[in-house]
């Protein structure tokens, strides 16, 4: 057998040494076509597998921050109890997201068709855990104005909010909110907020509200039936 002499053995190792640190060696990109075995129509006209070609999605992470509830218009009908005692009317919308934050914003009205109760006023809400959470709570802060026969007040509204999603995109879902109406003034009033709502159509929700309201002249309530938009 003939031996390889010195520059053969050279050329033989420069062509099996690996590239120069910082070179790279081009590599073909394979098809998402073929990949995938299917048609490249089907992948121009489906977003989600485009996505998914182009970077995989963090799932987990995408349910955490996906609202579990969305924003609501209201309209409905609430009965006063005494002294006050009547039918009214209830509306506003609640839960405007601020950008991807925790921050929601929302805002009421209510009043007896007899004229002797009203009440309007807007909150800021910042949800502490994650959007997607099906536990959350919020401390709210915003303005009210109250007026019935026996008194009116308007201040600061301070409080909580716990809500309980029962199934996510606002399908059904139990939140309770405590506020106080201008808090450690003479004219301090609480407000608790009990409401239940669940969606009978993909953007239309059936909501119970029980809510009673406490100042040292009287304390009274207030039951409603409110339907829901969801945009």
């Amino acid at each position: 057998m003939e031996r390889l002499s010195w520059w053969q053995i050279g050329i033989i190792l420069l062509l099996l040494a690996p590239p120069v640190l910082g070179q790279t060696v081009p590599e073909k990109s394979p098809n998402p076509s073929q990949e995938l075995d299917l048609s490249p129509e089907i992948i121009e006209n489906s977003p989600v597998l485009q996505r998914w070609l182009d970077k995989v999605p963090n799932v987990l992470e995408d349910i955490r921050n996906d609202p579990s509830f969305r924003t609501r218009i209201r309209l409905g009908y609430s009965q006063f109890s005494a002294p006050d005692k009547g039918g009214g009317v209830n509306l506003g919308v609640e839960d405007i997201f601020i950008g991807d934050t925790g921050l929601t914003v929302s805002g009421d009205y209510q009043a007896s068709f007899n004229g002797k109760r009203e009440s309007l006023g807007t909150d800021l809400h910042y949800y502490l855990r994650p959007l997607g959470s099906y536990v959350n709570i919020a401390p709210v802060v915003g303005y009210r104005y109250l007026e019935t026969d026996e008194y009116a007040t308007d201040g600061v509204n301070l409080g909580m909010r716990i809500r309980l999603v029962l199934s996510r995109t606002g399908a059904a879902d139990i939140s309770l909110t405590q506020t106080f109406v201008s808090p450690g003034s003479r004219d301090e009033v609480g407000i608790t907020t009990l409401s239940f709502g669940y969606a009978v159509t993909q953007n239309l929700r059936l909501s119970t509200d029980i809510q009673k309201q406490n100042a040292r002249q009287n304390k009274d309530s207030r039951v409603g039936i409110v339907l829901e938009w969801m945009p």
